[in-house]
């Protein structure tokens, strides 16, 4: 009934809601409330709020990574060793250790029957310096090759360390920016599907029916029914009465009933004598 054109003049609900064309009625609402659904798909407020235009973080997106790209980073010197812990270490290294010769005077000390001992000391003096000259090369040279590795170390990360910041930078903004985008279709979904269930609406008018038709207006069924019927013969009842109004003839004498008069028991009046 209230969705007939013309019911309620210059109302039309969906200017009211500022909607394109007819698409919304009391029983299409009615009946989407019903279902529980939420407001902004029963009254269609897609149509005057645009959700994924409000929402659309990739237009941020560019001029945020634009922003962190024109990012200048610069870092103080990084030196892993200075001039003089170089030195100390070069040092360190041409000093060395003395030989250990423990092991070889305990072998010296043991009676040997056998063999030349000439030849054995010949042996044993080659010996101690081959173990001098490698034990003097050996630190020296894995110092020099550790402190070659320390120096094209500090020269990488002088290079390379501002690039490796933006790119982790970067890396770490565009995963902001997918947690950004999860969160807003998570938004999106609740406003649109979950947020203002319009059930409760549609409970209530089914009450208020309830409440009006089968306790109020069923209660008095009698009563309407006995209306009903009076009106239903009312008219016949006119128009019998006006049928039967020609026969009606006035009296020219009232019949009023009057009672019959005594006259025993009548006080005589005394008359005058001439």
């Amino acid at each position: 009934l209230l969705d007939t054109p013309g019911m309620i003049p210059n109302f039309n609900l969906s200017e009211l809601l500022g909607l394109k064309g007819d698409t919304a009625n009391f029983s299409e609402i009615y009946r989407q409330c019903q279902q529980d659904a939420s407001l902004w798909q029963t009254l269609h407020l897609d149509q005057t709020v645009s959700l994924d235009e409000l929402l659309n973080i990739s237009q941020y997106a560019g001029s945020i990574s634009t922003a962190f790209e024109k990012m200048n980073i610069s870092l103080s010197p990084i030196s892993l060793l200075n001039q003089r812990q170089k030195e100390l270490l070069l040092n360190a290294s041409r000093a060395g250790q003395p030989p250990n010769f423990t092991l070889t005077l305990e072998q010296l000390d043991q009676n040997m029957t056998q063999g030349s001992l000439l030849d054995l000391a010949a042996e044993l003096e080659q010996l101690a310096e081959e173990v001098v000259r490698d034990q003097h090369l050996s630190p020296q040279g894995q110092t020099t090759a550790a402190l070659d590795k320390a120096n094209k170390t500090q020269e990488f990360l002088e290079r390379e360390t501002p690039n490796i910041i933006k790119n982790e930078t970067l890396a770490f903004l565009e995963q902001l920016l997918d947690f950004f985008e999860t969160y807003i279709s998570w938004a999106k979904s609740r406003v649109t599907e979950d947020v203002a269930r319009c059930k409760p609406i549609a409970q209530s008018l089914d009450n208020v029916e309830v409440i009006g038709c089968d306790y109020i207006m069923d209660s008095v069924n009698a009563f309407w029914f006995s209306l009903g019927w009076c009106t239903l013969f009312l008219l016949p009842s006119i128009i019998l009465a006006v049928r039967l109004a020609k026969f009606y003839r006035r009296m020219d004498i009232a019949d009023v009933y009057r009672p019959p008069t005594f006259n025993s028991y009548k006080i005589p009046r005394p008359s005058t004598r001439h």
